[in-house]
């Protein structure tokens, strides 16, 4: 064996002429793959004056020096190109945008939103995600707000926040069409109030469906909340 199983790093051989040519080059992909920090991971085009050891997630369709790189990832090292194939594993922060990236053997995911919990060799995975939006309440009975729980998600829970007060009824219920109290009830009214509402088990969905908020007494007139789901997503393994 030549090179290390993971990163790629070139070992030294027996009576090898110009040893410090090896190691310096080892050096070189350890300071460019640990504790990852990448310019961007939708660039296509390779920028044309790169810093000594920026790197970046190749985006698809990629052209120039990083054609057929989508997804690899590029530095720019003593005056050249060096590419580094992911593994499931590697994480990545996108320093433009302060989001981490999750290599999930496949593609990249991101990470800042979700944690991949478990992962099989052939990419099968458990990932706990969250997912927030602000609503604007507005005027009716009830609102399908756009927090969709995604087709064979299994939720756990649905929390939220009065941002600006939610005028008209006297309180309000967290759900579903089919449950519309599904997550919480007599919800209070004032900026400030909040909702913790916990599935009594984990409960599956088998489409895509809407969280929706139901006023109690009298409809809605204004209002506005923050509302996050926390569920679970299986994922398949690779073909």
């Amino acid at each position: 064996m030549s090179d290390s199983i993971h990163l790629g790093l070139p070992f030294l051989q027996a009576a090898q002429a110009q040893k410090h040519v090896t190691v310096n080059d080892a050096l070189l992909r350890l300071d460019a793959l640990v504790h990852l920090a990448v310019e961007s991971d939708s660039e296509t085009v390779p920028p044309v004056s790169p810093a000594e050891g920026a790197r970046w997630i190749v985006g698809p369709g990629a052209t120039g020096d990083w054609t057929g790189r989508d997804g690899e990832v590029a530095a720019w090292l003593d005056g050249a190109w060096m590419f580094f194939t992911p593994r499931a594993g590697w994480r990545a922060l996108v320093t433009a945008l302060g989001e981490e990236r999750l290599h999930d053997g496949t593609a990249w995911r991101a990470g800042s939103d979700a944690t991949t919990v478990a992962l099989s060799p052939n990419g099968a995975s458990a990932r706990f995600s969250i997912l927030e939006v602000d609503h604007g309440v507005s005027a009716g009975a009830a609102n399908d707000t756009a927090l969709v729980i995604p087709d064979r998600a299994i939720v756990f829970g649905v929390t939220g926040r009065v941002l600006a007060e939610v005028t008209g009824p006297s309180s309000w219920t967290l759900g579903v069409a089919a449950d519309p109290a599904r997550y919480g009830n007599t919800i209070g009214t004032p900026a400030g109030s909040t909702v913790i509402g916990v599935s009594g088990t984990p409960t599956a969905y088998y489409a895509d469906t809407p969280i929706r908020v139901t006023a109690t007494g009298a409809d809605f007139t204004g209002g506005t909340l923050r509302l996050a789901l926390h569920f679970l997503e299986l994922g398949l393994p690779a073909a």
